[in-house]
């Protein structure tokens, strides 16, 4: 309340004074970084309960939108929808409408309901430019979906590799599911081995619930997130045992606000996606995962803080689901060769 009794003022970005933009497993990881203090500052001002207009130009123009949800067990899946640019318009600056459908065949597909937790990631390849939505499905139908935006926010262009669209196919192909299980098969550990990008997706506590069929309260700070990440290809190690697949991964320097691994602290399991960019393929994944801050390991990877790890309970594999195809990548300048 305001010191007239009235209720408080939203800050610029929209938040009331008494809200945080962080849930609490964000604090926690803020603070195990020594960060917590000013990372509340500084998220007040950049992270929105609106999409200022620059994210909405630049979602736009994008052909490819980056998302993650969650299914019925509370595991968080990571995809992407795809259209020709426009394919993303936002009426107004809390309603982002996306005029795609996943393919039937993708883990993720069946779990876009409305009133479900989403998360998106715009990113364009080409300038390095990428910015968050947060928010809720409003509407899900044969033309699309419609989200109603309760975060907004910009990312750096920190480890992204540049590529420029190069072609369109006139349709995506066949995508046929593959599970392959815990156990991943020869081309998909290539293919994650060769890897200079993967996205992942994680959620609230409070979301993971909701999904669960569980009465929960969501707060703006709580929902769904899904996030880039960048390294030299090779950076994802694949460890193969026994009872299936690890991966590792290095967190490098990011902004500090902690939003996956946040959500990790919450509720450890995050949904992989790694895209082929010459065949269309798409490698599906999801499992429990963990955050070493204090592994040996770091030692052996220049530059990150951080281990994330995956054990993989799922996976998926969807030959030519996508129907964009790229040039070759040029490396972001953290990751040039010196």
């Amino acid at each position: 309340m305001s010191a007239a009794g009235g209720p408080a003022a939203p800050s610029r970005a929209g938040w009331p004074h008494q809200d945080s933009p962080f849930h609490d497993g964000e604090r926690q990881a803020q603070e195990r970084a020594g960060v917590a203090d000013k990372i509340e500052s500084v998220g007040r001002r950049v992270i929105r309960t609106f999409m200022p207009e620059d994210h909405r130009e630049l979602f736009g123009k994008l052909p490819l939108l980056f998302l993650g949800v969650v299914d019925d067990l509370g595991q968080p899946w990571a995809s992407v929808a795809s259209g020709a640019p426009g394919f993303v318009r936002t009426p107004d600056e809390r309603t982002l409408h996306v005029s795609a459908r996943l393919h039937a065949a993708d883990p993720a597909a069946p779990w876009l309901r409305v009133g479900r937790a989403i998360g998106l990631l715009g990113l364009e390849a080409a300038t390095r430019r990428r910015n968050r939505v947060n928010g809720e499905l409003a509407q899900v139908d044969e033309r699309g979906l419609t989200v109603r935006v309760t975060q907004s926010f910009g990312n750096c262009p920190q480890y992204i590799w540049a590529r420029q669209p190069a072609q369109e196919l006139d349709a995506a192909g066949p995508a046929v599911a593959q599970p392959l299980g815990p156990h991943l098969d020869a081309a998909a550990r290539a293919l994650i081995g060769a890897a200079d990008t993967f996205f992942i997706a994680t959620a609230s506590a409070a979301a993971a619930a909701a999904a669960r069929g569980h009465e929960a309260n969501l707060a703006p700070s709580d929902g769904v997130d899904v996030s880039h990440r960048g390294g030299k290809p090779g950076f994802v190690a694949v460890h193969q045992g026994v009872d299936g697949v690890e991966l590792c991964a290095p967190d490098y320097r990011g902004n500090f606000l902690f939003n996956t691994l946040g959500n990790l602290e919450q509720h450890p399991r995050a949904g992989l996606l790694f895209v082929d960019y010459h065949s269309g393929d798409m490698l599906s994944l999801t499992g429990e995962a963990s955050v070493s801050w204090d592994a040996p390991e770091l030692a052996l990877q220049p530059g990150a803080q951080r281990l994330l790890r995956l054990r993989v309970t799922r996976a998926v594999r969807l030959p030519g689901a996508l129907p964009w195809r790229w040039s070759a990548p040029t490396p972001a300048p953290q990751l040039a060769a010196p």
